[in-house]
């Protein structure tokens, strides 16, 4: 199933960059397919590789907002759930919604661990900038899920000044739903902070496969409440796509289907949860890049598909979504067509009996 050498490199070769008549990069990664039982059913590279959650870890840390009340005690609109799972850009309606969910729950912009920043996105950046507009901590792209922790502190009457600290008790809350949606003691939860200042952990790939779906399908031996609490911070995310991340974003694009529980994480990890097939996948690129990111998946739905994990029209609906928002032909700046991407997944089923 796995190699010292798959690991030893990085991966396995996933997509190839073809200028011209060459191969200018080769995309090197892993996959991992996993039920919502935790059965693994497909894989390429090495289904076990520890992964870095980073923010497709964020629809678990909702969990404890949610819990402690912070939506409906503060009535907050549902789509703020999706600003909490979101990797925002920085859009003006990113902005709108942050600004929104700092005045109803009262708090304060300062008390976000991080630095202040511009917009990721280059055009809202710009903007803004040509606006007169100064950094502000509700541009980094983490705000939303920041505000939502602080609200929760606040009415758990926890301190909001070690919020993001591993010992506190809403990251040991985290910690504890990662934990049970993975079947990974918290024991085995190891990693380190994130860029946003919180922990974050580094699991073997097919258990973030699993994680992922179960978002899209929760189990129900979890209970009742908590599988309410799932379903409402997975529709919110399909309802408010352009929240979840925004304009060009692979996740938002797929989100837009209801049948699909998207998010991408920093440096190469993609996570897609399949409702009906009750399927998790998750593309992890060795290099940290997401230029292949949209010809892997497409490829990877086929596959499950032509083996009967997928229907064809499913994956045919899906792949074209992506195709028509992530061409795999190659432009440059004059306008002449250099070059194209093209997915080499070949990926390796588990036996039935």
């Amino acid at each position: 199933m796995n190699t010292n050498a798959e690991q030893e490199t990085g991966g396995i070769p996933l997509a190839v960059t073809i200028r011209g008549a060459e191969t200018e990069n080769v995309h090197h990664g892993h996959i991992a397919v996993v039920d919502a039982a935790g059965k693994l059913i497909a894989w390429a590279g090495d289904p076990a590789v520890p992964t870095f959650m980073r923010s497709t870890a964020k629809p678990v840390q909702a969990l404890p907002i949610l819990s402690a009340g912070v939506m409906d005690i503060y009535e907050l609109p549902e789509d703020a759930i999706a600003m909490m799972t979101a990797s925002h850009r920085g859009e003006p309606v990113h902005l709108q919604m942050l600004e929104l969910m700092l005045h109803e729950t009262g708090i304060k912009e300062e008390e976000l661990v991080f630095d202040r920043g511009l917009p990721l996105d280059i055009e809202a950046r710009d903007i803004y900038i040509r606006s007169g507009g100064k950094p502000r901590k509700l541009f980094h792209n983490c705000a939303g899920k920041h505000i939502g922790l602080l609200a929760a502190c606040k009415l758990e009457e926890w301190p909001s000044a070690t919020y993001a600290e591993l010992d506190h008790p809403i990251q040991q809350s985290i910690r504890h739903w990662i934990a049970e949606l993975t079947d990974l003691s918290a024991s085995e939860l190891t990693g380190g902070f994130d860029g946003c200042g919180l922990p974050v952990y580094a699991i073997p790939l097919r258990k973030l496969a699993l994680l992922y779906a179960r978002l899209a399908s929760p189990p129900t031996n979890l209970n009742e409440d908590v599988q309410q609490m799932l379903d409402r911070i997975t529709c919110a995310m399909n309802a408010r796509p352009d929240l979840v991340e925004g304009t060009g974003r692979l996740a938002s694009v797929l989100l837009r289907d209801r049948n699909c529980v998207a998010k991408s994480g920093a440096q190469g990890v993609f996570a897609l949860g399949l409702r009906q097939e009750r399927l998790g996948i998750i593309v992890k690129m060795s290099d940290g890049s997401e230029l292949a990111w949209p010809v892997i998946l497409p490829a990877v739905l086929q596959q499950l598909a032509d083996n009967g994990l997928l229907p064809t029209s499913e994956a045919d609906r899906l792949s074209q979504q992506i195709g028509e928002a992530f061409p795999s032909s190659m432009y440059n700046d004059s306008g002449r067509m250099i070059g194209r991407r093209e997915a080499g997944v070949q990926l390796h089923f588990t036996k039935t009996s």
